[in-house]
């Protein structure tokens, strides 16, 4: 992962921000995060600001959606949404804060990259970052990702972009199988771990790549 102390997402744009079809941007920005299961790569969110006048049908928790649908719906996002952006926490920030902690530093930077400054943030589950010169209103929303379309959006933004870079990191690792799992603890994840041992995009506080490095597998 990136050595960078603010880690953004690669060969993706990290934040898109432009005029809305109405004169003013909406005031509403949807966050959510993806990856925080997984026992390798990092944490993803997404920031996203809705043009009232551009609206997109179909957006709902990405999870439920197919991979196709996700794919096509991020693409529409990117193109149409008022503003978005990406924010990152790699395995070692991770490592170094725990899984919500690191999960709330990606938010930030999420909702800092977008390059205007909303009126309302609409936070997936119970927690929210604390996101310096934001003085508007803030609410959380468990299963937000399923009831409001803004944080529906940042949902399936993150999850495409997250998917997209376990791809990757099944190229430059190969025998671990992060194209499928996409570093989720599945058996085939667990067996590869303990027979290959941790890479350096492993997190190395999780249980299992902790016990994998302690049994001796030197890993890539």
């Amino acid at each position: 992962m990136s050595p960078d102390p603010h880690p953004v997402p690669r060969q993706r744009p990290s934040a898109a921000g432009r005029a809305g079809s109405a004169d003013v941007l909406p005031r509403v920005a949807g966050v959510d995060e993806v990856g925080r299961g997984p026992l390798a790569g990092p944490v993803i969110a997404a920031a996203v600001m809705l043009d009232p006048a551009r609206p997109i049908a179909g957006l709902a928790d990405s999870k439920r959606l197919t991979v196709r649908r996700r794919e096509a719906l991020a693409e529409r996002i990117r193109d149409e949404a008022a503003a978005w952006a990406l924010g990152a926490a790699d395995p070692r920030e991770i490592d170094q804060l725990n899984i919500l902690g690191a999960s709330l530093l990606a938010m930030r930077r999420a909702i800092l990259g977008l390059g205007v400054t909303p009126g309302e943030l609409r936070v997936d589950g119970p927690h929210a970052p604390e996101v310096p010169g934001f003085a508007g209103t803030l609410v959380c929303m468990v299963g937000g990702d399923a009831l409001d379309a803004a944080i529906g959006a940042a949902s399936i933004l993150a999850k495409v972009h997250r998917d997209g870079l376990m791809r990757e990191l099944d190229q430059q690792y190969p025998g671990y199988g992060f194209a499928a799992h996409k570093g989720y603890p599945t058996a085939a994840h667990r067996a590869a771990l303990a027979a290959l041992g941790p890479t350096p995009v492993h997190r190395l506080s999780f249980g299992p790549v902790r016990a994998a490095r302690q049994s001796g597998a030197d890993g890539p």
